[in-house]
């Protein structure tokens, strides 16, 4: 279950960071709703991490949560806003993905 609520809290993570995407993009009241968006999934995605807190180490669900985040935004950021992939970005993108696993397997 605190492994759920770990993934959960990263996913809101990424969430925060597209809103603050289309923020930048949007201008008045589109903006200001984007900026809601954000800070709400921002005090989200801070207490799911805080209530996996209970189960997983600190050290360990920070490094899970901002790979989720990272590779999450990273994704978002080539899918929603053009962001380029190259090769080099792709090859670290895979090796935080193995980090993150990594982490979770040595993790009790």
């Amino acid at each position: 279950m605190h492994w759920l609520l770990l993934i959960l809290a990263g996913l809101a993570e990424v969430a925060f960071t597209f809103c603050l995407g289309k923020a930048r993009l949007a201008a008045g009241v589109e903006a200001g709703g984007w900026y809601a968006a954000f800070a709400g999934c921002g005090v989200l995605s801070f207490y799911l991490l805080n209530l996996s807190l209970a189960h997983i180490p600190l050290g360990t669900a920070y490094a899970v949560w901002t790979g989720i985040g990272a590779l999450g935004t990273a994704v978002v950021g080539v899918v929603a806003f053009g962001d380029p992939l190259t090769g080099a970005r792709l090859f670290f993108l895979v090796t935080l993905i193995g980090s993150v696993l990594g982490l979770k397997a040595v993790s009790h």
